[in-house]
């Protein structure tokens, strides 16, 4: 089976968003272990298309079948059968949706894709600590990963709770977001 004969026919997904990540196969009938992006990780499965980035671009995908196995998620991709075939084509890759398949949130809330990029700023005297970088779960709350750079006060990176206390404002339009914290810690 070849990669080309493996993916439905498709053409490209408008403005994807990575929801996910095939990571490894699971058993011998082509059945893989999918790492999900999503707050709950069953989520992942109310977006379709999903759309899988490959070296010849992205390709349409199906999910067969699912189930949930501890913390991991496992599927069987349609016309995946076969362990060494869903290894080679299928595993460390991305996994994308339409970002218009995302349901519309209140003006307060924000997707973490929307957060990727901005710019963080304290409130008192606008000191720049740099750019989110990346999002973690930590249990208590969400953490903020901000990575310093040429136009911040320094290059550190810096981990910051998402509560309302330190987040004060998000504004996607000027890519920003105002925290309460001190830029010494």
């Amino acid at each position: 089976m070849s990669l080309i004969n493996s993916f439905s026919e498709s053409t490209a997904p408008l403005d994807p968003v990575i929801v996910g990540r095939v990571t490894t196969v699971h058993g011998i009938k082509g059945w893989v272990k999918i790492h999900s992006y999503t707050e709950d990780p069953e989520k992942i499965l109310q977006y379709k298309p999903w759309w899988l980035d490959t070296s010849e671009g992205w390709k349409k995908i199906e999910v067969n079948a699912y189930k949930v196995a501890g913390q991991n998620l496992i599927i069987q991709i349609c016309n995946f059968d076969d362990r060494d075939i869903a290894r080679q084509e299928l595993c460390q890759r991305d996994i994308a949706v339409e970002r218009l398949e995302f349901p519309k949130l209140d003006a307060s809330e924000h997707y973490w894709y929307q957060l990727k990029g901005l710019r963080v700023v304290t409130n008192k005297e606008s000191v720049d600590l740099g750019v989110v970088v990346g999002l973690m779960q930590t249990g208590a709350n969400d953490v903020f990963q901000i990575k310093g750079d040429a136009h911040s006060l320094d290059l550190k990176e810096r981990l910051l709770p998402c509560t309302k206390q330190v987040i004060l404002s998000v504004n996607l339009k000027s890519n920003k977001i105002e925290v309460d914290w001190d830029p010494e810690f």
